[in-house]
């Protein structure tokens, strides 16, 4: 990166304070003051839009290794001793309610009291328990999490990996016998491969990479990163595919700008923990292109980032919290690769966004969608999707991105 391109020490330390006080004061206060079930153990399935949890509602697996992940992670980089205490507390719940300790593996959605109601294993859900479990051994070294997430990888790879066109069968039953229908939800194509699986796919593996350097398991994150570059990544457009065939033949032709611009930095990621230098150069040309794109189609004139173009070729333009998280550290990835200044102004551009419109000043955390006039759905505050792990996750990335620019800023 030119030295010249990089934004000013003050600019730099007033987005990187803005982001730290929102991540403590803000996203992680919530999830600790508000979400803890002391009676049941865990976390609530819920959190209405008025802001009062439903500590009976179900739990899904998803929600909960992402809050595993999320205050792990904040405990990794930040120390704070009451977020190794959240960690914790959804680890205990996480390994006793949702672990299927028959079959191995871990159920899609459990009762409050930890029964299981939905105990298929979609590769969605066991990717993010990799994911948390690895985080949390990454944050303490505890070894027996390390070796649940290893059993869960050897797993998928026993039951899902295809060998012949690539990728994963997406979803299986308590068995691990594939399913017809491996939608994670009712808005997804009824198509057997997608982008968004292999996405934390790549993401869960990396991240296990990044404690366990297994040579198998290089191979298999290699693959799953050459998929992207193969299939998934259209060079044509600057997009993602979303749905597939099994033979990865599109099936789909919507745009979605927040997987976009997640993938954009995922990959990079995945390649420099692979250690992949030889690889590097091609993942670098296809995330700067995802970036390019989504800046230029995806953007909003207040900088914010719109949903998706739906298979219509209509433009959605709610404004979900998390294609905001990912869109600033996407932007501050781009950047630090490219040095283009344009990609450092749309990440403030869009923090700034979070901070006029997203976040809610009065009930805390964010709200899930805004509309094009800025105003918030009444949507739950927390659910089975919405977690503190895109736009927890967002703040911790660029804490750290900004602190190296900052080194980079003061050494000129």
């Amino acid at each position: 990166m030119s030295t010249e391109t990089i934004p000013d020490v003050r600019r730099l330390r007033a987005l990187q304070a803005e982001v730290h006080e929102e991540l403590t004061e803000n996203i992680l206060k919530f999830w600790a003051t508000r979400t803890p079930d002391l009676v049941h153990g865990g976390f609530v399935g819920r959190v209405g839009p008025d802001g009062r949890p439903h500590p009976e509602a179900p739990r899904g697996a998803i929600l909960n290794a992402r809050i595993l992940w999320t205050f792990a992670a904040a405990y990794r980089q930040l120390g704070t001793p009451l977020y190794r205490e959240m960690a914790e507390h959804a680890y205990r719940y996480f390994v006793r309610h949702f672990v299927d300790a028959d079959h191995g593996g871990v159920y899609w959605l459990v009762a409050a009291d930890g029964r299981p109601l939905d105990t298929r294993k979609h590769v969605y859900a066991q990717s993010f328990a990799i994911y948390a479990l690895s985080e949390w051994h990454r944050a303490t070294g505890d070894e027996a999490a390390l070796a649940l997430a290893r059993a869960i990888y050897g797993l998928i790879e026993a039951h899902c990996a295809d060998r012949v066109h690539g990728g994963y069968v997406e979803a299986c039953d308590r068995a691990w016998r594939p399913l017809e229908d491996v939608r994670l939800s009712a808005k997804d194509a009824p198509e057997p491969r997608s982008m968004n699986t292999h996405l934390h796919v790549l993401e869960a593996y990396t991240n296990l990479y990044r404690v366990w350097p297994d040579a198998e398991l290089a191979v298999r994150l290699q693959a799953l990163i050459e998929l992207f570059l193969r299939a998934i990544y259209h060079p044509a457009t600057g997009h993602l595919i979303l749905f597939f065939d099994e033979r990865w033949r599109p099936r789909s032709r919507a745009v979605s700008f927040g997987h976009d611009i997640e993938t954009s930095w995922l990959l990079l990621e995945a390649v420099d923990v692979l250690g992949q230098a030889t690889l590097r150069p091609r993942v670098q040309q296809a995330s700067l292109h995802l970036a390019r794109a989504t800046l230029a189609e995806g953007r909003a004139p207040d900088g914010s980032l719109y949903y998706e173009i739906d298979e219509q070729g209509r433009l959605d333009t709610d404004r979900h919290w998390w294609p905001q998280a990912e869109a600033l550290v996407g932007f501050l990835n781009a950047y630090q690769e490219s040095g283009e200044v344009a990609f450092y102004e749309a990440a403030e551009g869009v923090w700034r966004y979070i901070r006029k419109r997203q976040r809610d000043t009065q009930g805390g955390e964010w709200f899930a969608r805004v509309r094009d006039d800025g105003t918030p759905y009444p949507d739950d505050k927390v659910d089975f999707w919405k977690g503190p792990y895109h736009n927890g996750r967002a703040c911790l990335e660029a804490i750290q991105r900004l602190r190296h620019l900052l080194e980079h800023a003061r050494s000129r």
